[in-house]
């Protein structure tokens, strides 16, 4: 069934468990990560990133996506992830996504504050969730410093009560694009955080997050966990895996359709961890 970030992460987060959300980018992956979540029976939330709406475009992103959730066995999200322009916001909010990001990090506190609210009244209106950002995750890629970027306790009490956003990301230590389980999360500014603001919090880039500190997270106060990096990485391994294994073959549906079982694997591991197997 497809529903919003909210119905789902305002139990979760004052449980012991969080719910996975995944990046999608094409057709097939979303299907692998349905199937994962419908196996565990675990709520689960589809995610499409700016490089996914640039491949795709927003609606048929937002098809791929609420296709699968009103057939699914399990709640689903449809959620635009890591948004920047208000115009892309307003476009899937049109095309039906159940929840959308904005992500004012690189502006001003008082710039993020008035997007974030902008985006918050009308997302009200058409009954969609919210998810924002307060501090700013880091990019390994990059060469960014994640501990350098830190979310402020005393700025994510602020930003909620002027945004009233459904889902708070916060930076703690992770970085995107990780490709190695090596994140330090500050679990001492994970408490006081949570101490301070009472609201789902949000964690990204937690492929890099070692598999015990994603299940010492999920029992915090985070309602939704970001996973992407590592889909993407299972699944061009398994093609070159079998491209390798099977030179001679010339089906690109059965070949994607070989190599998606690499996601619903990983999905169903990462679901283990986050301890949300039986929550649908």
């Amino acid at each position: 069934m497809l529903v919003t970030l909210k119905e789902l992460v305002r139990i979760a987060y004052k449980s012991d468990y969080a719910i996975p959300a995944f990046n999608i980018h094409t057709y097939e992956d979303a299907v692998a990560i349905v199937k994962g979540a419908e196996e565990m029976r675990s709520p689960v939330i589809l995610m499409a990133s700016p490089s996914a709406i640039r491949h795709l475009g927003v609606r048929i992103a937002a098809c791929i996506m609420n296709e699968l959730g009103e057939n699914a066995k399990v709640p689903v999200v449809s959620h635009l992830d890591h948004a920047t322009d208000l115009d892309v916001i307003f476009k899937a909010m049109k095309a039906g996504f159940t929840s959308v990001m904005f992500d004012g990090s690189n502006l001003s506190f008082d710039e993020n504050v008035e997007k974030t609210k902008l985006v918050v009244k009308v997302a009200r209106a058409f009954g969609i969730s919210v998810e924002a950002e307060i501090g700013r995750v880091g990019r390994s890629e990059e060469g960014e410093e994640a501990t350098q970027i830190l979310t402020e306790p005393d700025a994510a009490k602020k930003f909620f009560e002027l945004t009233q956003v459904d889902a708070l990301a916060i930076a703690v230590g992770t970085a995107h694009g990780m490709q190695k389980q090596e994140a330090q999360i500050n679990f001492e500014r994970v408490q006081e955080i949570q101490s301070a603001v009472d609201v789902p919090l949000v964690l990204h880039g937690s492929s890099g997050v070692p598999d015990e500190d994603l299940t010492k997270i999920s029992k915090m106060n985070f309602g939704k966990i970001n996973i992407g990096t590592v889909l993407k990485t299972v699944y061009v391994e398994r093609i070159r895996k079998i491209l390798q294994d099977q030179p001679q073959l010339k089906d690109q549906i059965r070949l994607l359709e070989e190599a998606s079982k690499a996601v619903t694997e990983m999905v169903k591991h990462k679901i283990s961890l986050l301890n949300s197997a039986g929550r649908a």
